[in-house]
């Protein structure tokens, strides 16, 4: 199963990417919206990345996050859910 990342940059290329949305998913809620101090060259990456994948900047903060947490608490990547 390709992540998050992968299918972006599928996508991107223009391929067929819908065998891997189910439109089934549990939206978390409530959000908690949050200030992180970055540096600029953090920010450059981010928007780096962003403009390749074309997606937002905030969507690659919350992709490159949940990866972190799930690799930091051995669990498996989230594949059944949206992120939110």
């Amino acid at each position: 199963m390709p992540t998050t990342a992968e299918i972006a940059e599928m996508a991107s290329w223009g391929e067929d990417v819908s065998a891997y949305f189910t439109n089934k998913f549990t939206v978390v809620r409530p959000l908690h919206r949050v200030n992180v101090d970055l540096t600029r060259g953090m920010l450059r990456e981010l928007d780096e990345r962003a403009a390749h994948l074309n997606v937002s900047r905030q969507a690659v903060i919350k992709t490159l996050l949940r990866q972190a947490l799930n690799l930091r608490s051995g669990s498996r990547p989230e594949s059944k859910k949206k992120a939110g």
